[in-house]
């Protein structure tokens, strides 16, 4: 890896959504009606995207979207990379997230970056962050991200601040869920992919920072990073559903060649990224997934171990295993096999 490159990329593999969010910067209806009408890659294509990726020497990778959790495939690309030794990231709105999905890939994803730009239905509405065909209204976010730490994954929560949220106060949904990263995103213009509706949505830099100091003592639960416009373009490397590199210095999209028309050492050379942008937005942080080393609590009986411990678990994200009911469980079926 060359010291002047971004060592993380974005893999935005996946055109459709189930969600209408107005103000997105990622649609790539320009994508789909030139180069790439079903809007994704055919699976093997896609895997050697993420090959070429792996060997250009990323050492961390995000599968977005679109909706990644949509694509039939993302399980085989995660565990490409995975194998690979990356460490892996997906960035989800949480309606594909699961038991099933949390199991089958526990051992592949490193981190679940969760969209939650607000918990009033009202202004999910007006965003659009809903999935009106399936006729979810919104999503249980409280009982989502306690299932997602359950599993152990590194947890951490995208918002969007935007005109509907911008006065609102998220303080109690991130206390609760306790991520290691909580990124606040200004809403951000792009020709070509937003800037048909997000003119409702626009912010001044004043109320993004409003926002950002309103939520400031949550850098006592967790690592705040706010994004501004200015820190959003440039300061990523991203892929497009065609497997092309991607800016967004200009205010719109710049494409590069497709990866596997001419690999990704030549292809990243025809787009701007700013690595001094990527490290102070705070690009550069512990990226392999946190490992919680098991606590054994030990005390009379009725002093209290299962409640603390149940308390532990919950703010660590780690599984509560007790010993007394484990015993109790085992002698009921042991006096049920008696009988």
């Amino acid at each position: 890896m060359k010291n002047s490159i971004i060592p993380a990329v974005n893999f935005h593999l996946w055109e459709p959504c189930n969600m209408r969010c107005k103000f997105c910067f990622a649609t790539f209806q320009d994508v789909k009606k030139t180069v790439l009408p079903k809007g994704c890659l055919p699976e093997e294509d896609a895997i050697r995207v993420v090959e070429e990726l792996v060997e250009y020497g990323f050492e961390k990778i995000t599968f977005a979207g679109g909706e990644p959790t949509l694509c039939p495939w993302l399980t085989n690309l995660i565990s490409t990379a995975h194998e690979a030794g990356m460490t892996t990231m997906i960035v989800t709105n949480g309606s594909g997230i699961d038991d099933e999905f949390l199991k089958r890939n526990r051992d592949k994803i490193d981190w679940i970056a969760l969209s939650v730009d607000s918990l009033n239905y009202e202004t999910n509405k007006r965003i659009g962050r809903q999935i009106a065909s399936a006729g979810i209204q919104q999503l249980d976010y409280w009982s989502l991200v306690d299932k997602i730490k359950s599993y152990g994954y590194g947890l951490k929560i995208n918002t969007v601040v935007n005109s509907k949220n911008v006065n609102e106060d998220l303080t109690d949904f991130i206390t609760h869920a306790n991520p290691i990263r909580w990124k606040l995103l200004q809403v951000l213009p792009v020709q070509g992919q937003n800037d048909h509706s997000v003119g409702e949505f626009e912010i001044s830099s004043a109320q993004f920072e409003g926002f950002v100091q309103r939520h400031a003592d949550l850098n006592s639960v967790t690592t705040v990073i706010p994004e501004s416009n200015e820190f959003m373009r440039g300061s990523y490397v991203m892929v497009d559903p065609a497997g092309r590199f991607f800016d967004n210095t200009d205010g719109g999209h710049k494409y590069s060649q497709p990866i596997l028309n001419v690999g990704a050492h030549i292809a990243i050379q025809q787009v701007r990224t700013d690595l001094d942008k990527f490290i102070q937005r705070g690009g550069i942080y512990q990226w392999a997934r946190p490992k919680h080393k098991k606590i054994t609590l030990s005390g009379e009986v009725t002093s209290g171990k299962t409640t603390v411990g149940k308390i532990l678990a919950k703010k660590l994200g780690a599984e509560f295993v007790s010993l007394g009911q484990k015993t109790r469980k085992s002698q009921n079926l042991s006096d049920g096999n008696d009988i």
